[in-house]
């Protein structure tokens, strides 16, 4: 067989069920100590039972590759590009890594998930080394270096590509490699006809998609001069809402959405009672996602007590020749209040956040872009007015042009992210920090250089005028335990800040090269903050070394360099000299299966448990140990909501500094918690310097111990 398969540990037999196994998770034994080897056993016997028996063996490499591809199983286009003794060797090198999954949750994931099976579905065509090998070969485009360079960091566990990427790389019948789409829509009937169609089509290709509805006129707004005839946003809601609902992809799952208004567009409380517990079903939205975009001005309104103007969107653009969402309400509040021209509606800016509290206490949504912190970061000359499906991505875009039979007269600029995360544990003990790096770097710009979304040209459009991508971390938590810090503490905050650091450094160097190896930077380079050279400005001139001696000592340990203000100076004469190949270097989505089988704690995140509990399928619960646990090493490992959200914050605030896009921030809450504390967080988070937040959690909401989906559209 040329297949690997996970070795039985010893002294286990084939009797005994690995889900029950698995569930002893969650009793204590007689000396009340956690039973971890019950779920190395449920592995063993997950393999045994149900793995080995349910998959097809071959008699050598040569004999299993030739099947898939006369099968149709896999592209032979990818296998063509190389010499065939070389695929052999990189499947041989692969193998002999051993790869051993961590867990029975990270064994289930994949291989309920992501390995290729047979078109009935009841066999299984790969184990993990295999799917990493196809997804090299890929990603490396005949490049037999770099195919064994990706190979290897990700047995190693140090780079993971998104589920889209992992998932569909290699096999002839297959998604797209990325599926997470922003779009925006005119305050016009083609735009919004050319917006559903665009979420039919994303949608059956696995994707989901985020739409802007800020330029929209309001409810009430006249149509050709006569007044009273907008239906406002809330109809684009539903019929958005019905398109991916009718997507379903096979009916595999529903189509994934989110939808996205200004806080200053007069039906922003229309939109928030959308999701009201109590909401007239005329106006319930019960799938899609929202999303809310607040400028500093809506703050101070709020701190002064006073009424905000909610600016009809019609009138800005008719009267200032610009859209509504790619004005700056926050430096023209006072020049719109004074100018007379403009309807305008207003509520109690205290009353508004009241609102969004109560909605977010009651479901979690909406996420929020805060949009002048945002902005104020932003090294990419235009406006970012929008974020995604999990508030990671922050990116500009420009308008889209039609003619009355709804063809292109401009093909504007929108948006899509190609994800993939290092897992901060495994990236400290590369030998080759600033390698892991490059290679993850080169492997995301891969995935955007071969993705041509061409059902929805703007979006083909951005990505090749961009090259956008999203490096992204996970598992903070689960290294800072194993190293004995506590998470939000002094030398966790100090390390936090260090490590983006020198991810930002090593991910900017290499797209230079890239920019240098093909003559070739973004668009709109010569515009940027990394043009003129100020973008580089604070790290030449500040001193970036560690704030505290256990951080100073543990760099020391692994023998990890910072970048130097020399390396800067150089790196910036480079750039611009040479340019950057990608506009958007770095996202730090959610993660979600991709952290299980790697054994990684979610994102930046603390845990939600230290045994999470998940719900998978028809199979019940399946039960994960956080990463490094130990029965001894347990009061590090204090789950979100006792941490609580300053922390939390703090940890964010620490990274987005460095993050040239976003990062996917939960706020978690005792049952204790008011609307009152949502509040204040949400304060804190603004004054911290922080782009978005995601979901809300309240404790009561997670009593079961089960882990809230992540984005539907990036984990399976």
């Amino acid at each position: 067989m040329a297949t690997t398969t996970h070795k039985l540990s010893s002294g286990t037999t084939d009797n005994g069920d690995y889900h029950a196994l698995n569930a002893l998770l969650n009793l204590y034994n007689n000396a009340g100590d956690i039973q971890f080897e019950k779920d190395r056993e449920a592995i063993s016997h997950y393999f045994s039972q149900h793995v080995i028996p349910n998959s097809i063996s071959f008699g050598s490499i040569a004999e299993r590759l030739q099947y898939l591809v006369d099968e149709g199983y896999y592209d032979a286009s990818i296998l063509n590009a190389y010499k065939f003794s070389f695929i052999c060797q990189l499947f041989q090198q692969a193998y002999n890594y051993d790869y051993q999954f961590q867990t029975f949750l990270g064994a289930w994931k994949f291989y309920t998930s992501y390995t290729l099976k047979t078109f009935d579905g009841k066999r299984y065509l790969e184990n993990f080394a295999d799917r990493v090998c196809m997804v090299a070969l890929t990603l490396a485009q005949g490049q037999e270096a770099f195919a064994l360079s990706l190979m290897e960091e990700m047995l190693s566990g140090r780079f993971q590509p998104a589920t889209p990427t992992f998932l569909n790389c290699g096999k002839q019948q297959r998604g797209e490699l990325v599926s997470c789409f922003l779009l925006r829509i005119e305050d016009n009937m083609e735009s919004i006809g050319r917006s559903v169609n665009s979420a039919l089509q994303l949608s059956k290709r696995g994707g989901g998609v985020a739409f802007l509805l800020s330029n929209l006129r309001e409810s009430g707004a006249p149509i050709k001069r006569i007044e009273n005839q907008s239906s406002g946003v809330i109809p684009v809601m539903k019929m958005l809402e019905d398109a991916f609902s009718y997507a379903n992809q096979l009916g595999a799952r529903q189509g994934a959405g989110a939808v996205y208004l200004h806080a200053h567009h007069p039906d922003i409380l229309r939109f928030l009672d959308t999701k009201r517990e109590n909401a007239d079903e005329k106006i319930r939205i019960k799938t899609l996602s929202l999303g809310v975009v607040i400028p500093d001005i809506t703050f101070q309104l709020a701190k002064d007590n006073q009424q905000m103007a909610l600016f009809s969107p019609y009138d800005v653009e008719r009267l200032y020749g610009m859209p509504f969402a790619d004005i700056s309400i926050n430096e023209q509040y006072g020049q719109l209040l004074a100018d007379e021209r403009i309807c305008r509606r207003y509520i109690n800016a205290r009353d508004f956040f009241q609102a969004l509290a109560e909605i977010q206490f009651e479901s979690g949504y909406p996420y929020i872009m805060f949009e002048d912190n945002v902005n104020r970061a932003n090294p990419i000359a235009g406006r970012i007015n929008m974020s995604n499906l999990c508030s990671e991505i922050l990116q500009v875009n420009t308008p889209s042009e039609y003619n009355d039979d709804l063809s292109y007269h401009r093909i504007g600029k929108d948006i899509s992210c190609n994800l993939g995360s290092l897992n901060i544990a495994r990236a400290m003990d590369s030998t080759d920090f600033a390698r892991t790096v490059e290679v993850a770097v080169r492997g995301l710009s891969a995935v955007s250089d071969m993705s041509h979304i061409r059902s929805v040209p703007s979006v083909a459009e951005g990505n090749a005028k961009s090259h956008a991508i999203g490096l992204g971390q996970m598992n903070l938590h689960g290294f800072l335990a194993r190293e004995g810090i506590v998470y939000g503490s002094p030398a966790a905050l100090d390390f936090t800040n260090l490590y983006f650091y020198a991810v930002t450094y090593h991910a900017l160097r290499t797209s230079n090269r890239l920019a240098r190896e093909r003559g070739e930077h973004f668009a709109g380079f010569s515009q940027s903050r990394y043009a003129s050279g100020e973008y580089f400005e604070r790290y030449i001139k500040q001193s970036w070394t560690p704030r505290t001696p256990e951080i100073s000592a543990l760099f020391e340990r692994f023998n990890f360099h910072l970048p130097t203000r020399e390396q800067w100076q150089t790196l910036r004469d480079d750039v611009m000299k040479d340019g950057l190949y990608n506009q958007n270097l770095q996202a730090i989505p959610p993660t979600g299966s991709i952290s299980y089988i790697n054994h990684a704690t979610s994102s930046i995140h603390p845990i939600v448990s230290r045994i999470e509990i998940r719900k998978e399928g028809k199979t019940g619960r399946v039960y994960y140990p956080a990463p490094y646990m130990t029965n001894d090493n347990l009061p590090l490992y204090q789950d979100a909501y006792e941490i609580g959200p300053q922390a939390i914050i703090d940890t964010y605030a620490e990274a987005t500094r460095h993050v040239d896009q976003g990062l996917s921030l939960t706020l978690f809450f005792r049952d204790t918690a008011t609307t009152r504390d949502i509040n204040k967080a949400q304060i804190y988070a603004w004054k911290k310097g922080i782009k978005t937040l995601y979901y809300i959690r309240l404790r009561q909401l997670a009593l079961e111990g089960t882990q809230v989906e992540g984005c539907v559209s990036c984990a399976l």
